[in-house]
């Protein structure tokens, strides 16, 4: 995903007084670090062979997740730099990662923080779990398959795209981030951290992570829910018992908006996704084949000495993802893929699940939506299935309609000046 456009004028603003602040659009403003983020997000040259970007995976107009119709509509997962080479789990979004403490258990002994859908990104490396996910996806082979720190060291100190994107040179971009001679490929170890946490003050930036959605204008009196958006709200907070993790409570994670997500852990019981084309990759990146079951965090705590007496426990869990922009995508036709392998392909299938998969009988694959619902496959980790939050939440067809709804109004971009009925 090459850049197309041109470079912002509102750029001379670096360009004549060297501030480390200043205004990229009208409605947002960056530092010279989340500038430099940008620009080592959107550089399509920085991988192995060169075409893959951060941005060719997580899209700004799917809520910075997956806009491949073809993953989404199958598999679930994307493709790499290299052609036929799939990681084995669906691309969480990046928007509001930078709000996940660092990975730690807490009083009650849940596990809490961290990126990536097992929490390996745990923040302590560089004290920010969003920054130690960004150190992974440049030397992932079945990512952006660079053989080193180095090598995209040497990428990006060639690559002329911040000049393209911004009006100034990676150096430029980083002697006003990190101070002059940040960008030394003689001390790539640093220098790569660098890259890491730029990218990560670009995802936490208002460009990516902006609070603008309409639930967000109703919490500060500037929206009015419909009739049916806010049932769904009474619904998610309530019999749906959708809160309990993805919390509505405003947070003390840096900002007084609730992030939809309490940041935990938790094996919900969704089946494998068959499609996944993981199973079918070469012995060197799945052994297993077939047979590979997707352990989550529990597997993670298995490579620790310090959680390794903790795996068995949280075998299966995974992230609790955020639900802002959940149902984010370029238009309603637009199909997104949810879950961690993208087993299910829409609100209302996985809204259904949570209601029903304690009461209707175990089936084989999962149920294509167009052909009805009747039936769930079995967990792919029964072990830790949760079965006291969801299963069997008694929602009448109209009550999922409406917690449909709601998530729909977590949608960033909500412009308030637009009519709302009540």
């Amino acid at each position: 995903m090459r850049f197309a456009g041109k470079p912002s004028a509102a750029i001379a603003c670096l360009l004549a007084a060297g501030s480390a602040t200043c205004h990229v659009r009208a409605e947002r403003v960056l530092t010279s670090e989340e500038l430099l983020g940008k620009a080592l997000f959107f550089d399509a040259r920085l991988s192995t062979p060169p075409g893959q970007s951060c941005s060719g995976c997580h899209s700004a107009e799917a809520g910075w997740t997956s806009l491949d119709q073809d993953s989404n509509l199958h598999g679930g997962v994307h493709e790499g730099a290299m052609q036929k080479r799939f990681g084995n789990r669906k691309l969480p979004t990046i928007a509001y990662v930078s709000f996940s403490p660092v990975f730690h258990r807490d009083q009650t002994g849940s596990f809490v923080g961290g990126n990536f859908w097992d929490g390996r990104a745990t923040g302590e490396k560089l004290g920010n779990p969003a920054a130690d996910q960004a150190l992974g996806p440049f030397l992932h082979p079945l990512e952006q398959n660079n053989s080193s720190p180095l090598e995209v060291c040497q990428k990006v100190l060639g690559s002329d795209f911040a000049e393209q994107l911004t009006g100034l040179s990676y150096s430029d971009l980083f002697t006003q981030s990190f101070g002059l001679g940040s960008l030394d490929c003689n001390n790539w170890p640093e220098t790569y951290n660098r890259f890491a946490l730029a990218i990560a003050a670009f995802e936490a930036s208002e460009e990516v992570s902006p609070f603008s959605s309409k639930y967000d204008a109703y919490l500060t009196g500037r929206a009015k829910l419909t009739r049916q958006e806010k049932k769904g709200l009474e619904l998610f907070k309530g019999k749906a018992k959708c809160s309990n993790c993805h919390t509505t409570k405003k947070t003390n994670h840096g900002h007084q908006l609730p992030l939809l997500t309490d940041f935990t852990y938790d094996n919900i019981g969704v089946p494998k996704n068959m499609e996944n084309p993981f199973y079918h990759m070469p012995t060197e990146f799945n052994p297993l084949g077939a047979g590979w079951v997707d352990m989550g965090l529990g597997g993670f705590l298995a490579t620790r000495s310090d959680f390794a007496q903790y795996a068995d426990a949280n075998m299966g869990k995974h992230k609790v993802p955020t639900l802002r922009n959940v149902d984010k995508r370029p238009s309603l036709a637009h199909l997104k893929a949810y879950m961690h392998n993208g087993a299910f392909k829409n609100l209302k299938e996985v809204v259904h699940f949570y209601n029903t998969r304690d009461v209707l009988p175990v089936c084989g694959d999962v149920p294509k939506p167009k052909a009805g619902i009747n039936c769930w496959p079995a967990p792919e980790m029964a072990d830790n299935v949760n079965r006291t939050e969801l299963g069997d939440l008694k929602l009448s067809g109209e009550e999922e309609d409406a917690i449909v709804a709601f998530l729909r109004t977590l949608t960033d971009g909500f412009s308030p000046t637009k009519r709302n009925s009540d």
